[in-house]
């Protein structure tokens, strides 16, 4: 699994910035159907924030239906349907645009990034 990271200079609450890199983890297919997340101490250690905070970020993906918790089977990613037409574009497009937000890319980059993108293919 990539790392995640919290950026304590970024404004977005702890919990809204590991949600949003495990969504979009889970929207690449990065982390895919069945793969057990880290439990929420060892990721809270990790990430050096408070098991609270994993914890919020964790029920808030499990009620999108990102993930399903069990006792004693941990949190593991849920079987999504994949998108397709329009819709995977636009899925594709948000999940670029995330990623790009964690690297600190505001909306000129993003678009410039894009361009570049659509002239070399």
């Amino acid at each position: 699994m990539t790392a995640l990271r919290v950026d304590a200079a970024d404004p977005t609450p702890p919990y809204e910035q590991i949600r949003r890199q495990l969504t979009l983890l889970i929207d690449t297919g990065e982390l895919g159907q069945g793969e057990r997340l880290p439990t929420v101490r060892q990721l809270a250690g990790d990430l050096q924030v408070a098991p609270g905070t994993v914890s919020r970020a964790f029920k808030e993906l499990e009620a999108a239906g990102y993930v399903e918790t069990r006792r004693a089977a941990g949190t593991r990613v849920k079987a999504r349907q994949r998108p397709s037409g329009a819709s995977e574009i636009d899925s594709l497009a948000k999940g670029f645009v995330a990623r790009a937000r964690t690297l600190g890319a505001d909306s000129d980059d993003v678009r410039a990034s894009l361009e570049r993108a659509l002239r070399r293919s």
